[in-house]
């Protein structure tokens, strides 16, 4: 049985490309399940009413992952 959650897409900070089929693979600010807003990096369908798969960082893991490419 699939479990009830919920999203709100806070800030929408960047799009990096778009399928053929309108999919999106986006950079946001989003809220899961009423909790604070984390970066989230995963491909959303036009509208955002369905999303793949993706990963969310806290802020301290976004920093590190943009310092890592910052000094690639």
């Amino acid at each position: 049985m699939a479990q009830e959650f919920s999203y709100e897409i806070v800030e929408e900070i960047a799009v990096l490309s778009e399928n053929q089929k309108g999919w999106r693979k986006e950079l946001n600010l989003v809220s899961w399940n009423g909790r604070p807003p984390k970066f989230d990096l995963r491909d959303w369908s036009a509208g955002h009413e369905k999303m793949g798969k993706g990963i969310t960082l806290t802020n301290e893991e976004f920093e590190a992952l943009s310092n890592a490419i910052k000094s690639m």
